[in-house]
């Protein structure tokens, strides 16, 4: 059952809530199963993060379903430039995002259900948290061949993989989130978590390439709505609270004050970007020069997302070297984007001889540049 997430059930869960002892002790309840409203990534990842910097989970536990419009998110320590097709997706308008918890690369969209488990650090137990979900399934489909793996992921048939789980323990709250694939599109997950970017040389934590089914392919019976109410049903009767999931609009201030600023800062390129652990780039790439291949070589190192070194080399003879110079000096300190280089290699451009050949040799190579980052 779907209900409106009401100022009651609200103050419940603020920690700092100030409701006497005695009604507050009479109201609370054991646990909540929450449900966004929102299909916006950053909005959503902030409802965990408000959750698990505000609510007192020592009385209750908490389970939160999301999804979100198609959206690529990493893990705390990973790198995008090695994790994703970063062209692909802006050219077709998917969001990044950099969630707070560790683990990997995954694929978002409306097809894919998000499920949070809150609880205090001491409760904090991702197997039982699995188990749940696989209760649930056999529920609804008792055929289902579903196990969870000592990596904590969840396996269909024993192969495919349908739940890829991360997780975030703070000092006295956890939370342990999982997706499950149940109607994604396969193909666009294939496409955009391939990384296209040559020579990444980084400590970053790297995803594990999987092969991945949808629950609906198995059983077309299987919807989201039909999993998330299966799911739902098997957290109140293990926690042994009411059936209800209640419905939260994660922009809502009365509800969660301040909750806006952490969707911001979520959004932001220095949190997206500028939290990847250094890395650096050594690569090269070709163009032609009267009908004949030329190597340019480019070695970058980045730093919080800036460039720190820059060294790219193209032939003396194609490119005079002076110009190189001054687009490696001129690159040094900004952002590793291609945004950032456009307006600065414009700029420079500016400052070049009116020579149409030397301009167009200029633009190859900047689009190469740029096709790197």
């Amino acid at each position: 059952m779907l209900i409106p997430f009401s100022m009651k059930n609200c103050f419940q869960l603020l920690s700092n809530c100030k409701v006497p002892a005695a009604g507050f002790k009479n109201t609370v309840k054991s646990g909540f199963i929450l449900q966004s409203i929102s299909n916006d990534v950053y909005q959503n990842l902030a409802v965990e993060d408000w959750i698990h910097d505000h609510v007192n989970l020592e009385d209750k536990a908490i389970l939160f379903f999301w999804r979100n419009s198609p959206s690529v998110v990493i893990g705390r320590h990973q790198n995008p430039w090695q994790e994703c097709n970063l062209n692909l997706m802006r050219e077709e308008g998917i969001k990044l995002a950099r969630r707070k918890s560790g683990g990997g690369t995954v694929y978002h969209d409306m097809g894919n259900i998000n499920l949070t488990f809150f609880t205090t650090k001491n409760k904090y137990d991702r197997m039982q948290n699995l188990k749940l979900v696989v209760r649930a399934l056999n529920a609804v489909q008792p055929q289902l061949d579903v196990q969870a793996t000592k990596r904590f992921d969840l396996l269909l048939d024993g192969q495919f993989k349908i739940s890829g789980t991360a997780s975030k323990i703070g000092r006295t709250t956890a939370y342990h989130h999982c997706t499950l694939l149940c109607s994604t599109d396969r193909t666009f997950l294939s496409s955009l978590l391939r990384s296209p970017y040559q020579g990444i040389k980084s400590n970053a934590t790297a995803s594990i390439p999987s092969l991945v089914k949808n629950l609906l392919e198995k059983d077309p019976t299987l919807t989201c709505e039909v999993l998330m109410n299966a799911i739902a049903a098997e957290y109140a009767a293990y926690h042994q609270i009411d059936n209800h999931i209640n419905l939260i609009n994660p922009t809502d201030e009365t509800l969660f004050p301040g909750i806006n600023s952490k969707a911001k800062e979520l959004q932001t390129w220095e949190w997206i970007y500028g939290k990847t652990p250094k890395f650096s780039v050594n690569t090269s790439f070709h163009a032609l020069y009267e009908q004949s291949p030329l190597e340019i070589k480019v070695f970058i190192d980045i730093k919080n997302g800036k460039i720190e070194i820059c060294n790219i080399e193209a032939p003396d003879h194609w490119l005079p070297l002076e110009i190189c110079d001054k687009l490696n000096s001129s690159l040094i300190g900004s952002k590793f984007c291609p945004t950032e280089a456009t307006m600065l290699t414009n700029i420079l451009l500016r400052t070049c001889p009116q020579d149409h050949e030397l301009h167009s040799k200029w633009n190859i190579l900047c689009e190469k540049i740029k096709g790197i980052m």
